[in-house]
């Protein structure tokens, strides 16, 4: 037996379903909006790190032109201009960030950071001084450390230090700082502490154990410290071993010291060859 009012009924239940089933156009602007989210953030993390500064520098100019609102893209343009080494105008950029609605006191240390690297030790106090008290962290006391120490302010700049330190899991940077404030000073038992302490941290922070090194010459200790080195670095090291010594007034020995580093590096030494020379001229 037939019945008629089937297939009408049937398409009409399938039309139905198919009505539930089918995503309305601001569902579907929606999750695409989503996926271009992600791709960009994805894309920033890039520029902001792996790729050629000036590309990203570009890159963040095109993208705060094409949607100037984006505060993201403007942290990007001036955290770029950091990478490669264009203070002065980064320092411009993280104004234009604070001064968005939505910049934040981790926009302003950026902005003191950026007049550091610009020279600008007043400006960054300045900056530094309109931070809430209540925003601690590494970065904003590192900051506050290194204006003390351009002041003279020591004890201010010891506890700006001993601070930052405790607010990060990779202090060798840092205590590399406070060894050379320490070294700069004079006291330079403290400093070659501090230096010992940041290659504990790092052991390929090369600048600590240069520093580490004018700590010991400074004090007539000519031996090298024991401390991880390569070759080249030994050599290296033997070399401001040896002028430290010619500023102690120890010219003999600076000159062991210079053939020691002409000796032990690789290849030729023309900076230790050229030290050397000019010694045994005199």
């Amino acid at each position: 037996m037939r019945h008629p009012s089937l297939v009408p009924l049937c398409l009409l239940a399938l039309v139905a379903t198919a009505a539930c089933n089918k995503p309305n156009g601001e569902t579907v602007d929606r999750k695409v909006a989503g996926v271009n989210v992600i791709d960009e953030t994805n894309l920033n993390d890039v520029m902001l790190t792996v790729a050629d500064p000036n590309e990203a520098v570009s890159y963040f100019q095109r993208a705060s032109a094409d949607d100037p609102k984006r505060i993201e893209h403007k942290r990007g343009l001036a955290s770029s201009l950091i990478r490669a080494k264009r203070n002065t105008e980064a320092v411009s950029a993280w104004e234009v960030v604070n001064a968005h609605p939505d910049a934040t006191a981790a926009d302003q240390v950026d902005l003191a950071d950026a007049k550091i690297r610009a020279n600008d030790w007043k400006g960054a106090e300045a900056v530094l001084d309109q931070i809430p008290p209540t925003h601690e962290t590494f970065k904003r006391y590192r900051l506050e450390a290194m204006i003390a120490d351009s002041n003279r302010e020591w004890k201010k700049a010891d506890s700006f230090y001993e601070t930052a330190v405790g607010l990060t899991t990779k202090p060798a940077g840092v205590m590399n700082n406070w060894g050379y404030s320490k070294l700069t000073r004079g006291d330079f038992t403290a400093a070659e502490r501090l230096f010992t302490d940041a290659i504990r941290q790092d052991d390929q922070l090369f600048t600590a154990k240069n520093n580490l090194v004018l700590a010991r010459g400074a004090q007539r200790k000519y031996e090298l410290p024991v401390v991880p080195m390569g070759q080249i670095e030994r050599a290296q090291l033997l070399h401001t071993l040896g002028l430290s010594a010619v500023k102690q007034g120890d010219v003999e020995t600076a000159k062991g010291l210079l053939r020691d580093a002409i000796e032990t590096h690789p290849q030729h030494f023309e900076a230790a060859v050229r030290s050397l020379r000019a010694l045994e001229e005199a």
